[in-house]
């Protein structure tokens, strides 16, 4: 089975680079072109499933499986806030959850990757030949270090740009 995980276009929280988990925030027209522009990478590409967030910016027009376990990290009270005023302990956790556990009301990379793990065990069970999953930075992180039998289940880095498609083989 193939996995091709994407992050969703362009918000205009992301565009004023405020953080963005479980606030739901459609895409702009910079996003909507973005997907579009993947779509069309993808080509003529037919997918037995495709699965994402129930946030509508991880939602796109095909038959979908919305599924909760993929949707963003929930950043509690740092929701909307600028990446530059996170303050020291959210700043250094979202650069190095590897060492700094998350700060109060921030979902745990624990949390993270048992969702990201028990999503994927889920999917090894069907019978697919491609399967597209549309989601979020923060979660794709966990999804990839799940995938790659990471030791400590993430991959950080490099970060998930908009639209970036990632492929995996399981």
């Amino acid at each position: 089975m193939k996995v091709w995980i994407t992050r969703h276009g362009q918000t205009d929280l992301n565009k004023k680079q405020l953080m963005q988990g479980v606030y739901d925030e459609p895409l702009n027209e910079t996003g909507i072109a973005q997907a579009e522009e993947t779509r069309k990478k993808i080509g003529d590409m037919k997918f037995d499933a495709v699965y994402c967030s129930p946030l509508k910016r991880g939602v796109s027009e095909e038959e979908l499986i919305v599924d909760p376990r993929i949707i963003e990290v929930n950043f509690g009270k740092y929701e909307k806030k600028s990446y530059k005023k996170l303050g020291p302990f959210m700043t250094l956790y979202w650069m190095l959850p590897e060492i700094i556990p998350a700060p109060k009301t921030v979902e745990p990379v624990s949390s993270m990757v048992k969702r990201s793990r028990s999503f994927i065990e889920d999917l090894k069970k069907e019978d697919y030949e491609n399967v597209l999953v549309v989601c979020h930075g923060g979660i794709i992180r966990a999804l990839c270090g799940v995938l790659e039998n990471r030791r400590n289940g993430i991959k950080w880095r490099p970060r998930p740009q908009n639209c970036e498609i990632r492929k995996y083989e399981l």
